[in-house]
């Protein structure tokens, strides 16, 4: 089996590593000085599970890649719609893209029985760029319920969490999903394949959409905005809401607002990537995680204004950043 990870940062060298433990060909999609480390010394990760270190191949030049079997998108959502380039030397007439992604994904309304069955949302997949970039066909989606971060380049920290949880737009397990679960699990990482990924999607939405916003509005942790009991109730109140739009498309994520709380408090002072990604002065990655909400809310009539006022707030300070 071969794989490409395109966007090798925290999450994808950490998979990229544990896969080529597993005796998978892997090929490494990285740039700067990162991908000098990767070349020089390969991945090192390290682990409250044990530190390994991995030397799969590492370039910036999908070309010198070729066609594999599987690729695993670890770049964020909002670069999708400019991946074209890097992805299309990747495939072949049945390559797989595994998109390691928080929120709403492009596929999500694709072979979804019901109503609302091929609907592109504008906040996700802005005039089908995301499509055509990554055709449906070929989505396969990937909830990441792992904690990693770039201590140093070419270094894995790996904080907590091994699940990978993948899965069918149309449900079900399929030979692609159980093939590539397979090799995650010889590799260390725990990889079930969700009849329905759906429901996946939205439990952790249910932290990303209310910790992620506000924590670069605030500049809080998660703990400090769990401790806060105004940010508390408004945290509950965004899940709640949250929980309302995904009844509307038929998604039945079985967690309380209150077991998700207790989790994400349990989570400590940690910065969330939208945090981390304000301090560095990058974009945040909010459309999929907020707007994407809303604009579903729209769609099934499902009201939300919680989501709305933090939405509206969020995306004054995006775009803040961008006119920087």
């Amino acid at each position: 089996m071969k794989v490409a990870v395109v966007g090798a940062g925290a999450i994808g060298a950490y998979v990229g590593a544990a896969l080529c433990r597993a005796g998978v060909e892997v090929h490494l999609l990285a740039r700067g000085p990162h991908l000098a480390a990767l070349r020089a010394h390969g991945v090192r990760v390290l682990s409250p599970r044990g530190d390994f270190a991995a030397h799969p191949h590492a370039t910036d030049d999908p070309a010198e890649i070729g066609p594999v079997d599987h690729v695993l998108l670890g770049v964020k959502a909002n670069a999708y719609a400019a991946a074209g380039p890097l992805v299309t030397p990747l495939l072949h007439e049945r390559t797989t893209l595994i998109a390691a992604q928080n929120g709403i994904p492009w596929w999500y309304f694709h072979r979804l029985a019901g109503p609302y069955e091929g609907t592109r949302l504008e906040s996700v997949d802005p005039g089908g760029a995301v499509t055509a970039a990554l055709p449906l066909e070929r989505a396969v989606g990937c909830v990441v319920y792992a904690a990693t971060e770039i201590s140093a380049p070419g270094v894995v920290q790996h904080l907590e969490g091994t699940r990978f949880s993948i899965g069918e737009p149309a449900g079900g397990v399929s030979p692609r999903c159980t093939e590539f679960a397979d090799a995650m699990v010889a590799g260390g990482l725990k990889c079930p394949v969700e009849p329905d990924l759906r429901d996946d999607i939205w439990i952790k939405l249910m932290g990303n959409i209310a910790f992620n916003p506000l924590s670069a509005l605030t500049r809080a942790t998660m703990a400090g905005i769990c401790r806060h009991p105004g940010t508390r109730t408004l945290v509950a109140t965004m899940m709640e809401e949250t929980l309302e739009v995904a009844a509307r498309v038929g998604a039945k994520p079985e967690i309380s607002v209150q077991k998700r709380l207790a989790g994400a408090e349990r989570t400590g002072e940690h910065k969330t990537s939208t945090l981390q990604d304000l301090e560095r002065g990058r974009p945040m990655e909010l459309d999929v995680l907020l707007a994407a909400v809303v604009e579903i809310a729209d769609l099934t009539g499902a009201e939300v204004p919680t989501l709305r006022v933090v939405s509206a707030l969020a995306d004054l300070l995006n775009q803040e950043i961008a006119a920087a």
